[in-house]
């Protein structure tokens, strides 16, 4: 299928979704590939970006450390050596616990999550089709299984929690499982070109030890806590605070990948090249240092929100296609729908790329890049595309053989422990999974935003994997406009019906 190679009118960024949705891709015309590469080569200046969340992100870093630091060293070969129990007198118990106890269960969960991390990055090039595929069809069996050891182990509470999240994981890849080979095949596409810049590898190694460095301290503390006096409430909350921090902190570094390695492939499509005599020299090093400098406040500012909103997109998505004619809950869910829809606009992982070529501030990037895809009609390819959901489900499931690995010791060593360290390991599990999951998502945002920006880049780059695309989009588009003219018809039929029947 050949695409109309004529260059963007001025008019094209004001067209809107609406009537986008009845266009046929093949006339949706390209702004100039020479155009693109122009802006790019003359460097825009970089100013500071959310810099109020800047100085959050670094304060709360020197709090943690602090705070690790003292409930480390309060239970380190000596109990209460900092004498911090007489200020929590009320909620003490009998247990007397050393910090050396538990941290070597969590230096398991590090290793064994760095680990899963380094064999997916070595078998991005030959195996990630497959290591994706079986992390779509093995996490609800997973789940399922460990739902019944915890119910097996007493564990009521978190056995039924596994329990629903198995459940809805099923739910979930039923209501997809069309979506699944469009997904494999953009997934695909962004493996082979991560595999072609060797030195974006390189970097998500680095930033894995950078990881495991930091979860070495926080390791720390959290021993301290779990072997701690404080009673099991108290014990929780200040877990759930330090696991938040660490979520915090590993989505930065994720994000910071995320944007390294978007610039880096924005910069090789849009020349046509990593070895094009066009390419900017250093373009990794100028990525590295934006993303740790001027943008790292935008980083920050995001990392607190797109995983959670896209993941609770997801899911309203799978849940939506699957309603049918249920008119109550359809309207529950399209009130959902479109108050999680206005918030991607504001907060998207599309906004990286942005970041990365531009320098904007995170919001800017974020509806810039929405604004984009809704203009191009490409937005309708993104909403059918589930490779994040699928590289979250390869994260989640390290997490889960992670938490596994260190619960299973810890149900050895200490039985009445083994959720608080299992459900922690779990998560720095996922984070260190997910640092080399980023560098395939990465490379997806940027294929994308390129698409929308000018076809052609992905034509020039691999021309079998653009035709597949536009013929996607094509079917998409016009699934759009016939489910627009089926509502349009069914509104216009019950308002003729309640016209006639008073007659």
């Amino acid at each position: 299928m050949n695409i109309s190679q004529s260059s963007y009118s001025s008019s094209s960024s004001s067209v809107n979704s609406a009537s986008v949705a009845t266009a046929d891709p093949n006339v949706i015309s390209s702004r100039r590939s020479a155009d693109s590469s122009q802006t790019l080569a003359s460097e825009p200046s970089r100013r500071w970006r959310d810099i109020f969340w800047l100085g959050v992100f670094l304060i709360q870093l020197v709090l943690m450390v602090c705070a690790l630091t003292v409930l480390g060293l309060n239970r380190f070969k000596k109990t209460d050596r900092l004498n911090i129990d007489r200020y929590t007198q009320p909620f003490l118990e009998n247990q007397r616990g050393l910090t050396e106890n538990y941290w070597p269960l969590y230096a398991l969960a590090g290793g064994v999550g760095t680990v899963l991390g380094w064999t997916w990055l070595l078998f991005l090039s030959s195996q990630a089709n497959h290591m994706m595929k079986v992390a779509v069809h093995i996490l609800t069996t997973y789940l399922a299984v460990i739902s019944v050891l915890l119910f097996w182990m007493e564990q009521f509470f978190w056995g039924v929690a596994f329990a629903i999240g198995a459940v809805l994981q099923f739910l979930y890849v039923i209501s997809v499982i069309d979506r699944l080979p469009f997904t494999m095949l953009v997934l695909q596409a962004a493996v082979k070109m991560v595999w072609s810049l060797r030195e974006v590898m390189r970097v998500a190694y680095a930033f894995m030890l950078i990881m495991l460095l930091w979860m070495g301290i926080w390791s720390f503390g959290a021993a301290g806590v779990v072997a701690s006096s404080i009673g099991d409430g108290g014990r929780w909350w200040l877990l759930v605070v330090l696991s938040i921090s660490l979520f915090w902190t590993g989505a930065v570094l994720c994000n910071t990948v995320h944007v390294i390695v978007s610039g880096m492939v924005f910069l090789v499509l849009i020349h046509g090249g990593r070895e094009a005599s066009s390419m900017p020299p250093n373009s990794l090093m100028k990525s590295l240092r934006y993303a740790v400098t001027t943008s790292f406040g935008s980083i920050c500012y995001g990392s607190l929100f797109t995983a959670a909103i896209r993941t609770l997109r997801w899911k309203i998505r799978g849940l939506r296609s699957k309603i049918g004619n249920n008119e109550c809950l359809l309207c529950c869910v399209d009130f959902l729908f479109h108050l999680v829809e206005t918030l991607v606009r504001f907060f998207n992982k599309y906004a990286y790329v942005q970041i990365a070529v531009s320098g904007k501030s995170f919001n800017h990037s974020a509806r810039d890049a929405w604004e984009l895809f809704q203009s191009t009609g490409v937005e309708a390819l993104v909403a059918y595309d589930c490779s994040g959901a699928v590289l979250l489900m390869g994260t989640l499931l390290g997490g889960l053989i992670t938490g596994t690995c260190s619960g299973i010791w810890t149900w050895i060593k200490y039985r009445d422990r083994v959720v608080m360290v299992g459900s922690t390991a779990m998560l720095m599990g996922m984070v260190l999974v997910g640092l080399a999951m980023v560098v395939v998502e990465s490379a997806v945002t940027s294929i994308y935003i390129c698409y929308a920006e000018d076809p052609l880049l992905i034509h020039r780059w691999d021309a079998e994997f653009f035709n597949q695309m536009s013929e996607m989009l094509h079917q998409r588009l016009q699934h759009r406009s016939s489910r627009a003219r089926e509502v349009l018809t069914h509104h216009r039929f019950d308002n003729h019906t309640q016209e006639t029947l008073p007659a």
